[in-house]
Order: structure tokens, then C-alpha cells, then sequence
């Protein structure tokens, strides 16, 4: 490849990553079209590694793609015997387009790219469909990354990508933000949608490694994005302080070698303060807003409890149990008392934390979950307990599908009363 030709291929891929959103979004509100917008994106996208090399890559590069994107549905149109009132329209646009105008303000956000956003998240998709488009529509992602990072072949995200675009398309599914009666619903689609991206990067379900940073710090970005959209949404900041508070955490949670650090165990000097910085700053917002705090800015509340502990030991585990309790209240799930058997543990004693495990096992919801055993096998060694720890720690190792968590679990199996781990 010469060198014209990389640094035109590095600049279309900086390009894309950064303002893919924002050029899909404006063609789908030129051409009302979320599929053909897509597709006309590639299609400038290739033009530029074709053009670039030769003709010098222009200072605005996002708008560069967004005309050679109109000119083609322009193109689309006519081959469609649509050259109406719409072509002239589109045209008319394209003769007030300034291709070397300044770039755009990363700061300034336009509804677009929030529109784009509810669109890829909308409740005719099935989960997978809406993460892998939103992957990317939203966050610019090929597919093979998306693929990489969710651990299955190419070719099933790329049909998740088209079958998602089909759907969208028969359910005639607006490109618009949804009415404020609508909006609660389908903003906590999309926060779900971003706090799974997240967490598949903070604990891989499956694989080798432990952690996938890259995965989560995109799940942050696009996170960030929508906070910035919708800056009176409080759960849009609670999420964003969780993840950022969680995400603190990353360089203390391995080893060299890969290998899961437990919270008892870590480095806290390597957390890194910036993140934790900003994550306290968006639960303060939440805080301003004064209407509460929903289900992500109570679990932003608990991480920042241990963000500012500086032990294990001194963490005010009271604080945290009250905390699970609360989200307990407005967001009941059998993995929420899980977790706070484990604060229950630390704040009263391994006997009262297995009195709330005990009762999750009898309720039978979280047979398949691997985090069951490993915290009933951890307040069972703590009680001396060993043989049934052992049995736990060797269930759990048959559950989990990350091979890094299955390692530590059979290891606990084997010498159950070597280690009481505190805390996950």
C-alpha cells in the first residue's frame, strides 16, 4: 500500500469513527430511509479509499462523505424513476453544501444522531439485534469487530444487521425521537441496550479474557453522547456515572497474566482517579436534578463507595447494604439480593449473608447463573465449611463460560479454605 493510500485508509477510518453517527443520521433524515442511509454510507466510504489518495483528504471529511452520500441517493432516486420533488430538494441542499467548512463541533450534538440512537434501540428488534446496530449505525463498528467482541461468526451479526433493517423498515419505525409519552419506555431500551455493551466488556460472558476494554470504553462513549443529548434525563447520567466508576477499576482487576484480581486484592493506586473523578461528577448531577435516584444511579452509588474506601475493610459496607435495599425497592431482581448478600456478609457476618444465598437457591430463579455457587462456596469456606464450599466452587466452574473465571473457580474448588476472597 503506498503512502498516500494508508493515510487516506487511516483517515476514512478516523473519520467514520468518529462522525459515522452523525453522517448515517443526517441521509436518514434527507432520504427517510434508515437502511438506504446505511448503505449509501459505505458506498461514499469507499469512494473516499479510492479518491483520497489522489485528490488529498479534505479538511472536513464527515461532510465529504454525507454529499458523495446525497449525490448517490440522488443517483438511487433517479434509477427509481423518483426524480421528484425530493431530488430537488436533496440538490438544492447539495448547492449550500461547503464540503471544506470547518468540522463539526464534537461538542455540538444535533437530534439526529439522537434519533439515529432510539431508532437502532427500538422495541420491534430482539436485544441482539438492537446491541449489533447500534454497534453499528451508532458507534461505527464493522462487522467483524462486532463479531470479535461479542465471540460469534461475521456472518450472524451481519445477518442480526440486515434481518434488524428489514424489521425496522415493515414496521415503518419513524426516524424521530419518541413522544414524551413513549419516552421512558424506549429510553430505558436504549440504557439497556448500552449497560449490556458495557458490561460484556467489563465481564466477558465467554472467551479467554477476562475484561474487553475496548468493547466497554465504547459503550462509555456512546453513553456519554447521550447524557450530553439529554441533559434532564437523570438515568442517562446514572448510568454513565456507573459505568465510569466501574470502569475505574479495569487496570487493578488483572494481573499480568490475564488473571482476575479480586477487589480484596487489588492495587487500588492503579484505579484510575480521572474516571472516578468524572463518575462522582454525573451522580452529583443526578443528585441536582432532585427527583431521585432510579436503578443505575443507586448501583453508581455503590460503586463510588468503594471508589472512595481505601480498603476493604474500611468500606462502609452499611452504606452499601442500605443502598442494594433501595435498588432492591425500584428495580427487584434475584441478582440485586445476591449482591446484597455479599454487602450483608461484609457488613454482618458470612451466616447472615448465607441466610439471603440460601433463600435465592430455594426460589430456584438463578440455577444456570455461575454467581450463585461461587458466592455461596466463598461464605461457606468462610464459615470453614470446606467440603460444601468445594462442591459450590465445582458447580460454579460448570456454569461460567469465561475460561479466566473457570481457572480461579476450580482452584477454589481444590483448596476451598485457602483463600476467603472477600467481596467480588
Amino acid at each position: 500500500m503506498s503512502g498516500a493510500a494508508d493515510e487516506a485508509r487511516r483517515a476514512v477510518a478516523a473519520v467514520w469513527r468518529a462522525e459515522s453517527a452523525r453522517v448515517v443520521a443526517t441521509l436518514t433524515r434527507y432520504t427517510g430511509d434508515f437502511s438506504l442511509a446505511e448503505d449509501l454510507a459505505q458506498e461514499a466510504v469507499a469512494d473516499a479509499l479510492a479518491q483520497w489518495p489522489s485528490s488529498g483528504i479534505p479538511r472536513n471529511g464527515a461532510a465529504w462523505l454525507t454529499t458523495a452520500a446525497k449525490r448517490k441517493a440522488i443517483d438511487v432516486w433517479r434509477r427509481r424513476e423518483r426524480y421528484d420533488a425530493r431530488v430537488a430538494a436533496l440538490a438544492h441542499a447539495l448547492d449550500e453544501a461547503q464540503p471544506d467548512a470547518d468540522p463539526w463541533d464534537p461538542d455540538e450534538i444535533d437530534d439526529d444522531v439522537l434519533r439515529l440512537v432510539f431508532v437502532a434501540c427500538h422495541p420491534v428488534l430482539a436485544p441482539p439485534a438492537r446491541v449489533a446496530l447500534t454497534l453499528r449505525v451508532v458507534a461505527g463498528l464493522e462487522a467483524d469487530e462486532i463479531a470479535r467482541a461479542f465471540l460469534v461468526p461475521t456472518a450472524t451479526v451481519q445477518q442480526r444487521i440486515v434481518r434488524a433493517k428489514r424489521a425496522l423498515a415493515e414496521a415503518g419505525v419513524p426516524f424521530e425521537v419518541p413522544p414524551p409519552a413513549e419516552r421512558p419506555m424506549r429510553m430505558a431500551a436504549v440504557l439497556g441496550v448500552l449497560y449490556l455493551v458495557f458490561n460484556e466488556g467489563h465481564s466477558a460472558s465467554a472467551g479467554e479474557d477476562l475484561l474487553r476494554p475496548d468493547l466497554a470504553r465504547e459503550a462509555i462513549r456512546l453513553t456519554r453522547i447521550l447524557a450530553a443529548l439529554l441533559p434532564g434525563e437523570p438515568e442517562a447520567h446514572g448510568l454513565l456515572a456507573l459505568m465510569e466508576l466501574t470502569a475505574s477499576r479495569f487496570a487493578a482487576r488483572i494481573d499480568a497474566r490475564g488473571e482476575p484480581v479480586l477487589l480484596a486484592d487489588q492495587d487500588r493506586r492503579r484505579w484510575d482517579r480521572g474516571a472516578i473523578a468524572r463518575g462522582r461528577a454525573a451522580l452529583a448531577r443526578v443528585d441536582a436534578m432532585g427527583r431521585g435516584r432510579g436503578p443505575y444511579a443507586l448501583q453508581a452509588a455503590i460503586a463510588e463507595c468503594h471508589a472512595l474506601a481505601p480498603d476493604v475493610a474500611r468500606t462502609d459496607w452499611a452504606l452499601i447494604v442500605r443502598l442494594y435495599e433501595a435498588l432492591a425497592q425500584v428495580a427487584p431482581s434475584p441478582v440485586v439480593d445476591l449482591n446484597r448478600a455479599v454487602a450483608v456478609a461484609e457488613a454482618s457476618g458470612p451466616e447472615a449473608g448465607l441466610r439471603i444465598v440460601d433463600e435465592l437457591v430455594a426460589g430456584g430463579r438463578l440455577r444456570t447463573y455461575h454467581l450463585l455457587p461461587a458466592v455461596r462456596g466463598e461464605l461457606l469456606a468462610r464459615l470453614s465449611r470446606d467440603d460444601e464450599a468445594r462442591a459450590e466452587f465445582a458447580a460454579a466452574a460448570e456454569l461460567v463460560r469465561n475460561e479466566r473465571q473457570r481457572a480461579v473457580l476450580q482452584a477454589r474448588a481444590a483448596a476451598p479454605g485457602a483463600a476467603t476472597s472477600r467481596a467480588r
